[in-house]
């Protein structure tokens, strides 16, 4: 697990994607530190190293045999709830399966705020209405695409379609898409910061 502590009243907590706590994730971690956030970013994959990107299969198989979407929503839950009496404000940033779990979260009361970067299984979840602002950045370009239309008319619920890969923000990534990763990452810090 990952905690960066800046003495901010506001607590991100990051979730990753199948991979793990990776490059990419420890890069976020340390980005949104620097703009002044507490971080948080627990372990879901319940193993010390991440898997590499060649990996996806074994690394997607991982996750939905051993940990699943409704026991990681369950952990992320229970971390707000330990974390609640110490913050102002806790916000979910997620990409890929931690977007999914973010928005299995957005339920919680105490959640200001989640952040969904290319979270295509949400389209196995979308009788979810969130109780809370919720920013999504979808690919176009994925198959799960019609997963937007479902989003559009959701109450608490900003969409954003990017045309680019699943993975577009991750630098170490082939899909890896710099302009749409920084148009995505701006309007994130946006929703972050705003009072």
């Amino acid at each position: 697990m990952i905690k960066i502590h800046t003495g901010s009243e506001k607590l991100v907590i990051v979730l990753h994607e199948i991979y793990g706590v990776n490059v990419h994730v420890k890069e976020v971690c340390r980005s949104l530190s620097k703009e002044g956030f507490d971080v948080s970013c627990p372990n879901l994959l319940q193993q010390q190293t991440s898997f590499e990107y060649t990996q996806e299969a074994a690394a997607y198989r991982n996750f939905m045999e051993n940990i699943g979407f409704a026991d990681a929503a369950t952990k992320v839950q229970k971390i707000v709830m330990d974390a609640q009496d110490k913050y102002k404000e806790i916000y979910l940033v997620g990409f890929s399966i931690g977007a999914t779990i973010a928005w299995l979260c957005s339920e919680t009361d105490c959640i200001k705020g989640v952040v969904g970067y290319y979270g295509s299984r949400i389209r196995d979840y979308l009788e979810t209405n969130p109780r809370c602002s919720t920013l999504l950045f979808l690919s176009e370009q994925e198959q799960s695409s019609g997963v937007a239309e479902s989003l559009f008319n959701k109450k608490n619920v900003e969409l954003h379609q990017f045309s680019a890969e699943h993975g577009f923000s991750d630098p170490y990534s082939s899909k890896h898409h710099a302009p749409s990763r920084d148009e995505a990452y701006s309007k994130m810090l946006n929703f972050l910061l705003q009072p």
